[in-house]
């Protein structure tokens, strides 16, 4: 009894020093990186912009947070999350505070950036933090949670902001949002327990970015999740929202309203999925089947919305983020696949290319749009979404139809063999992988 004591205080100790101040910084990203989908008529109405412009002003938070990803994390190889996460949330709140006094396009963009930037490390510095001080065995559950709490922070974004709206404008909501990133950083910096950090070279750090880039599994799970993952992002976080109000015709509350429950739907997505992956592995299905599955669904569903059916645009507006949670196995996946070694830099390697794709993605969508003239109302036409989606499910149909191909050639016709032989395949190359990482940790010592 004395041992499960300790260890269920333990337990509480964890998440309340450890997991809730980290995951309220990953709330917090997530938050701001939506907010533009429902402040877009008030930015619109304070500010001229193009769609184009509209869709760099708020992808550009995708770009700086791209680009700090691999700096990132390699000082969290070096620091301390918790110092690190200070430091990177005053930098947001900076941009969250420049955002609410910015006056022109150019203005918003820089302040925008600057966010992106300081948010850069929230998810990262919660799975470093995480994954030292939890069993590797609970990874994909708490990583399920955390993207959950992602997830009530997107939902936030939507009839909250929408409220908040009725006592304040879109300057006092960035100027609470700027005093929100100060308290969190202080938050993570006072409560979170330090963190033992091994100091390597900067050459280690370096090298060990290029083996991921060149590790098989890295390159067979971003051929598969990645495009579908920039897409979830990109529409998601501004276009998902135009698409309701200019083709089904919505009010800014019903559209509101709508991206609440589909952020709702992305916090019971993340965590049905990761009890689904755990369901799946007892019997012998690996993570990348069910997200194959997954995934399928998941363009279909924006098939289904390039059809403009107008009756079915809510429903699909929801299933969107619901099944879009699925792209979020790619982060558990690489976790169990890749040397422990290599985990936090595999997955700012991936982030690097996440989000580089959403800018890309929410950007291009602008432009795809930009090509069609605006009507009386200020909207785009009905064909104009649907070229713009078609495009995107263009792009992740190859990617769909090789894994489909990939796996009925292992598994040959009958589909009968398929399990024993993804399991052999998975050992064999998992031990390889190992067994060149435990040579290597010889000679060098730990490549952390």
């Amino acid at each position: 009894m004395h041992g499960a004591d300790a260890s269920s205080r333990s337990s509480v100790a964890v998440f309340y020093l450890v997991f809730l101040p980290f995951a309220l910084g990953h709330y917090l990203s997530c938050l701001l990186r939506g907010v533009n989908a429902v402040l877009t008529t008030q930015l619109l109405a304070s500010i001229a912009l193009t769609p184009a412009q509209l869709g760099l002003l708020t992808s550009v938070f995708f770009l700086a947070f791209a680009l700090l990803q691999l700096p990132i994390g390699m000082a969290l190889d070096r620091y301390a999350p918790r110092t690190l996460q200070l430091w990177l949330l005053a930098l947001a709140a900076i941009g969250a505070w420049l955002f609410s006094r910015g006056h022109s396009f150019a203005e918003l963009m820089w302040a925008r950036a600057l966010m992106g930037a300081g948010l850069g490390g929230c998810f990262m510095a919660a799975v470093k933090a995480i994954s030292c001080t939890i069993a590797p065995a609970r990874l994909p559950s708490v990583h399920g949670y955390l993207i959950a709490v992602g997830g009530l922070g997107a939902a936030t974004a939507t009839m909250p902001v929408k409220l908040a709206l009725h006592y304040t404008d879109w300057r006092g909501v960035f100027l609470g949002l700027a005093l929100a990133a100060l308290a969190i950083g202080l938050l993570i910096r006072l409560l979170s327990p330090a963190l033992p950090v091994p100091v390597v070279a900067h050459t280690v750090s370096q090298a060990s970015v290029w083996r991921v880039y060149r590790d098989r599994a890295f390159l067979r799970t971003i051929a598969l999740i990645l495009l579908p993952h920039t897409v979830f992002f990109g529409v998601q976080g501004l276009w998902l929202g135009r698409w309701l109000s200019d083709v089904g015709g919505l009010s800014d509350d019903s559209v509101a309203y709508l991206l609440y429950l589909g952020m709702a739907a992305v916090i019971f997505g993340a965590i049905g999925m990761g009890m689904l992956t755990q369901w799946a592995g007892r019997r012998a299905i690996e993570p990348m089947q069910v997200a194959g599955v997954g995934l399928l669904l998941f363009i279909a569903v924006q098939v289904a919305m390039a059809c403009n059916v107008l009756p079915s645009l809510p429903l699909l507006s929801v299933l969107f983020t619901l099944l879009g949670t699925v792209t979020g196995l790619d982060y558990a996946i690489l976790a169990q696949s890749m040397p422990p070694s290599l985990t936090g830099r595999a997955s700012t390697c991936l982030n690097l290319l996440i989000f580089t794709g959403a800018f890309l993605v929410q950007a291009g969508f602008g432009l795809i749009l930009g090509c069609w003239p605006l009507n009386s109302l200020q909207q785009y036409p009905p064909q104009a979404y649907q070229v713009a989606f078609g495009v995107l499910v263009a792009l992740q149909l190859p990617g769909l139809a090789m894994f489909f191909i990939y796996r009925y050639r292992r598994a040959g016709p009958s589909g009968k063999m398929a399990a024993c032989t993804a399991a052999m395949i998975n050992s064999k190359e998992d031990y390889e992988t190992r067994s060149l990482w435990t040579s290597r940790q010889g000679k060098t010592g730990p490549d952390r």
